[in-house]
């Protein structure tokens, strides 16, 4: 499971009105007992039908969430837009979990799953604020040399997401959960790409 975006992929800068001040994003670690319910309203939500957790009760996310926290390669958090809850990350070391098997990794390969806080109101351009700013946290860590994601075939608002922050497509994959494209973004190709590249003025 895991990838979805709203219909909201597009745009350059974070702010729904010209000349609106930015939002700030952060990112902390998710706390599986205090966030659960929130994270319950937005995996459940009818926007985030590419999750793959839309009859999920409450108990159904702590107790993802806390096997999560305590997995030796998975990791969970929450981005934060001034200091409000906006967006929702998971990391993966693609070796031991979710595309073992289906691919052949390369060191420093780093899994993603990245869910934008659906919404009635979407901020222009908040989607490809918030890919960048999980790639640039996943990057932070000079081991990474690449991000690896696998949106559903039919997830056309992640392909295009995912193609603004540096990925290509390198295979179709057949995962228990569903057909999934694999996407490959190495270093490099991020900070060449308009995500990685200067802040839009």
């Amino acid at each position: 499971m895991r990838t979805h975006l709203p219909d909201e992929a597009t745009g350059s800068t974070i702010g729904g009105t010209a000349g609106a001040d930015p939002a700030v994003l952060t990112i902390r670690p998710l706390d599986p007992l205090a966030d659960s319910g929130l994270v319950h309203q937005w995996v459940t939500h009818p926007k985030a039908v590419f999750w793959m957790m839309q009859d999920a009760r409450l108990q159904d996310v702590e107790r993802e969430y806390m096997a999560i926290a305590a997995h030796e390669h998975r990791d969970a958090f929450i981005g934060l837009a001034d200091g409000e809850p906006a967006f929702l990350m998971e990391r993966y070391d693609p070796r031991h979990v979710d595309l073992v098997g289906l691919y052949s990794p390369e060191p420093g390969d780093v899994g993603l799953h990245f869910l934008v806080a659906p919404t009635d109101t979407p901020v222009h351009g908040f989607t490809r604020a918030a890919i960048t700013r999980a790639m640039t946290e996943l990057f932070a860590d000079r081991a990474t040399r690449r991000v690896v994601v696998e949106p559903d075939v039919r997830n056309t608002a992640a392909r295009r997401i995912f193609e603004y922050a540096g990925f290509t497509v390198t295979e179709r994959i057949a995962k228990p959960e569903k057909d999934a494209f694999l996407c490959v973004c190495p270093r490099e190709r991020f900070e060449q790409s308009a995500a990685g590249g200067p802040a839009p003025r």
